[in-house]
C-alpha cells in the first residue's frame, strides 16, 4: 500500500513530527510505501489567487472554481498544485497530522484544500461523494490537541471533538475518500517544541506513540466511517426517509 502522510506543523522536531516518525517506521516495517509532504517545509503556498494562474487575462475578473476548471482542462495548473495531485493520485491512504489551532487545522492545510482540490478535475456537481474522484482510496486524520480528552466531550469545556473534525471529514468525502476515524493526542501542552528536552511531554508523547503504532498495525481492519451517498438523498438533497440512517459525524 502506498501511504501518504501530510504534515501541516512548522516545527519538524514537534510533537507532530515525532508522530509523524512514528507512523513511517511503523507503516514500512508492515511493509507499506511511506511519504511525507511537509508542508511547511515544502513552502507550500496556501492562499489563492489570480497571478498563481498563467492563462488568466490581466484584466479579467478572478473566478477561483472557474479559473480551476479552466487550467485543469487545458493542462496549465501551477506546477506545486500538480505536485500534489500527482502524490495524492499515488497514495492508497493519506494520514493528515496536524494540530487543531482555533477548533480547526492550521491555516496552510486548509489552503492546501482550497487550492489542490481542484474545481472540475477533483470534483463536479456529480463527482461528489459516493461518486467523488478519489473513491477506493482512504484517508485519516491524526491530530494533536491541548486540553484532557473529557473536556472534549459534547458537554466540555473545549467542545465536541468529533464536531471540531466534522468540516475536514466532511470535505474528505466530498471528493470520494473513504474517511478512517481519527486519531486524536489530547493534552499535548508546552507547544510540544524540542519534546526531547521535555521530560513530562516526552512521557506523555511515548504513550500517544505507543497507541499510534498499535492502531497503524491494525488499520487493514477498519472500517471507514459511514456516510450518506447519492441513493439516500431524494431530489432536494435531504435524507430521505426510506433510506437508512447510517452515516454519523465520526
Amino acid at each position: 500500500m502506498n501511504v501518504l502522510i501530510i504534515l501541516a506543523h512548522p516545527e519538524r522536531a514537534s510533537f507532530n513530527g515525532a508522530l509523524v516518525d512514528v507512523a513511517v517506521t511503523e507503516l514500512k516495517r508492515a511493509g507499506h510505501t511511506v511519504e511525507v509532504n511537509d508542508l511547511f517545509a515544502a513552502g507550500f503556498e496556501p492562499v489563492e489567487q489570480a497571478d498563481r494562474y498563467a492563462k488568466l487575462e490581466p484584466d479579467a475578473a478572478f473566478a477561483p472554481l472557474d479559473v480551476q476548471r479552466t487550467h485543469y482542462e487545458n493542462d496549465a495548473l501551477p506546477a506545486d498544485i500538480e505536485r500534489e495531485l500527482a502524490m495524492l493520485d499515488w497514495a492508497d491512504l493519506v494520514i493528515f497530522q496536524f494540530p487543531l489551532w482555533w477548533h480547526a487545522q492550521p491555516a496552510i492545510l486548509k489552503g492546501w484544500f482550497d487550492r489542490v482540490m481542484v474545481y472540475g478535475g477533483r470534483y463536479t456537481s456529480r463527482m461528489r461523494y459516493d461518486h467523488g474522484y478519489f473513491r477506493g482510496k482512504r484517508a485519516m486524520l491524526s491530530v494533536t490537541a491541548g486540553s484532557p480528552e473529557a473536556t472534549f466531550q459534547p458537554f466540555g469545556r473545549a467542545g465536541d471533538m468529533v464536531a471540531w473534525l466534522w468540516p475536514i471529514h466532511s470535505s474528505l468525502y466530498y471528493v470520494g475518500f473513504d474517511v478512517l476515524a481519527p486519531q486524536v493526542s489530547y493534552g499535548v501542552q508546552g507547544g510540544g517544541i524540542r519534546y526531547q528536552q521535555e521530560s513530562t511531554l516526552a512521557t506523555h508523547l511515548e504513550a500517544c506513540k505507543t497507541r499510534w503504532s498499535t492502531r497503524l498495525s491494525r488499520l487493514s481492519d477498519e472500517t471507514p466511517i459511514p456516510f450518506a451517498g447519492w441513493a439516500d438523498w431524494n431530489d432536494e438533497g435531504v435524507l430521505d426517509r426510506a433510506a437508512p440512517l447510517r452515516w454519523r459525524l465520526g
